[in-house]
């Protein structure tokens, strides 16, 4: 018989999901498993455990434009993603970012049109080879300041999130001229008459060149994240979106950072990766949570009967 795989589960901060309990058989076996509470907390550093980049960094816009246009090597790439900015009494907020503002081809190129001059004349092209995500090709040694992932900072105030330091300056003013040229297009008239949010704004992150090499353990990564699923085919990992719960042939990574109910969960892939585990049909089963906890459960856990069980993830 081959070696059994191993399954990692991705989750969000233990605290998303708020009082909910876990059911009494799958909180019995989570308070048996082994905790590591010294992660780094947020969503970058928790992928980045499983996602080894050389050189050390987080290079998104160069991994994903090399994914979807070819041609990212020899220079360096930062996204600047479509943004709705919604204001709000207390200021604005982020409330979407790149494929979930549903752009098709044609929106696309019309909202570009009037910011490429404005790119251009600032030495750094802006293309889009996928609706959703937009490009800007920076000259070679261009300072970046430190940008939020949009992920990080939906829903949450944008002015914490604009670019600081000694190059912040100049990017903040080219995301102020664009927000101009945006909230004047007249495609945002139309998508408002359909019922859809407008583009008002660019969000700029990942920026870098593409890496001299991307490993990862997992062979099979499960993820409806654009980045890390850029990640893994650079890693040359087997990538699709997860669906429903199946024993995997070789180590698995699953993003379920989206999850937000906790019985769901549970019943979807908790308790049936604790039947895979308890059958044999797994060797472990990992929850790394993006507060930087690490749940690792083993079969031969199961004698800790003296433990008390863990009802919830926070």
């Amino acid at each position: 018989m081959g070696t059994r795989a191993g399954l990692v589960l991705l989750l969000p901060v233990g605290a998303d999901f708020g009082a909910q309990s876990l059911p009494a058989d799958v909180a019995a076996m989570l308070g048996r498993a082994d905790v590591d509470r010294g992660g780094e907390a947020g969503e970058g550093l928790q992928l980045q455990r499983h996602v080894d980049v050389l050189p050390r960094g987080w290079p998104v816009a160069a991994v994903t434009r090399q994914r979807d246009a070819g041609d990212a090597a020899g220079a360096a790439w930062l996204r600047a993603d479509p943004a709705w900015i919604r204001p709000d009494i207390n200021g604005a907020r982020l409330y979407g970012h790149g494929d979930a503002l549903q752009l098709d081809a044609a929106e696309a190129e019309d909202l570009l049109r009037p910011l490429k001059p404005l790119f251009g004349d600032a030495g750094m092209p802006i293309d889009a080879p996928v609706p959703g995500r937009w490009y800007l090709r920076l000259p070679e040694g261009t300072p970046l300041p430190v940008f939020t992932p949009p992920d990080e900072a939906l829903g949450t105030d944008f002015f914490d999130h604009l670019a600081e330091g000694a190059d912040a300056r100049r990017w903040r003013m080219l995301l102020n001229e664009a927000q101009i040229v945006l909230h004047n297009h007249p495609r945002n008239a139309e998508r408002a008459a359909r019922g859809l949010p407008p583009v008002n704004s660019l969000w700029f992150w990942g920026g870098g060149m593409l890496p001299d090499r991307v490993g990862m353990h997992a062979a099979q990564v499960l993820t409806r994240d654009d980045a890390l699923a850029a990640m893994a085919a650079a890693a040359g990992a087997q990538v699709a979106e997860p669906s429903a719960f199946a024993v995997p042939g070789s180590d698995a990574l699953v993003d379920l950072r989206s999850a937000r109910d906790l019985r769901q969960l549970a019943n979807d892939w908790l308790a049936p990766a604790l039947d895979a585990l308890r059958t044999g049909a797994i060797a472990s089963l990992v929850l790394d949570l993006a507060d930087g906890q690490r749940l690792t459960v083993r079969r031969s856990q199961r004698w800790r009967v003296w433990r008390r069980p863990r009802t919830s993830l926070s």
